[in-house]
């Protein structure tokens, strides 16, 4: 009787497995590639890297503007942190910043579940919240500055309701909510867009067998959709407030930084400073709001590496 011997053999190692591979040819990248790119980098450093390398230049000197100017070293970086004003507009724009972000995370959310249920005309709704996305920033805050300033106080006074009888754009303390109200009216259709997304792309499946486990919509919603679009939910939070520290065009229209410099963001106090001889100091704010920009922009890419959400 014959028998037959079975060798096993020990599966190599991946360096012992490529080490008679013949090596892999580097891909080689043809020269009408770079011929394209040439325009659009010529672009970007002539009107974004070399302006930005001549304001932080003109930083640690004591320019207005134009004219004469000698260097002063830190000097305008040590005033801008003892400033009151600029102190002021850093912790109005982070708070506005944050109190906007949850606002508009949690109506779009909301907003996104509600629009991608069973429900007629889903569609249609969709473009209708989607609208306020293309309207201009200033339009918008100049028609909320005519309702705040004129609509809602002649509500207040034929209803007899105190606090809302006068305009909330001349109340230094309740004026950022105007502010934010705005923001979140036009910022909210793109987060939402972003979550519809997210929802869609959950399998409807995972959502049959909870049923049939007996997971009602409560449970369903904080056990299934909230972790499976927990990425979207970093990107938007990361993004959205990343967005709002730029404020400027709402505050604008609606009190111009006001009452007094109570809703001066920073950006604001940036170009006010630019027009008013203070240059070469507001660009040494401008460099520090630069680097924080780049922090959260470097927070971001650490939270989302490895989120293949878009």
């Amino acid at each position: 009787m014959a028998t037959t011997t079975a060798t096993l053999v020990a599966p190599k190692s991946r360096k012992q497995a490529t080490a008679g591979a013949p090596p892999r040819a580097k891909r080689r990248v043809e020269g009408v590639y770079y011929l394209f790119l040439l325009p659009s980098l010529i672009l970007f450093t002539l009107c974004i890297t070399l302006p930005a390398v001549i304001g932080i230049f003109f930083s640690f000197t004591n320019s207005i503007g134009f004219g004469d100017w000698k260097f002063v070293g830190f000097i305008n970086y040590i005033a801008a942190f003892s400033d009151p004003a600029i102190l002021q507009s850093y912790l109005f724009t982070f708070g506005f910043a944050a109190v906007t972000v949850i606002v508009v995370n949690v109506v779009a959310f909301l907003l996104a579940v509600g629009l991608t249920s069973r429900i007629r005309a889903k569609t249609a709704l969709r473009t209708i919240f989607v609208i306020p996305m293309v309207i201009s920033s200033i339009v918008i805050a100049f028609v909320f500055n005519f309702l705040f300033s004129n609509s809602l106080p002649a509500f207040g006074q034929a209803m007899g309701i105190g606090w809302l009888s006068e305009s909330i754009l001349a109340n230094p303390d309740l004026a950022w909510i105007a502010i934010v109200i705005v923001t979140a009216w036009q910022a909210i259709p793109g987060t939402l867009l972003i979550y519809i997304a997210g929802l869609l792309s959950i399998p409807g499946e995972v959502y049959e067998a909870a049923a049939i486990d007996g997971a009602g919509h409560f449970a369903q919603l904080a056990r299934i959709t909230l972790p499976l679009v927990m990425g979207y939910v970093v990107i938007n939070l990361i993004l959205g407030f990343k967005g709002f520290l730029n404020a400027y065009d709402v505050i604008v229209g609606l009190t111009n930084g006001g009452p007094g410099t109570a809703t001066r963001s920073i950006a604001m106090t940036i170009v006010t400073g630019f027009s008013s001889g203070d240059y070469a100091y507001q660009m040494a704010n401008a460099t520090i709001f630069f680097i924080i920009t780049v922090a959260i922009a470097l927070l971001q890419l650490t939270l989302t590496r490895g989120r293949n959400v878009l």
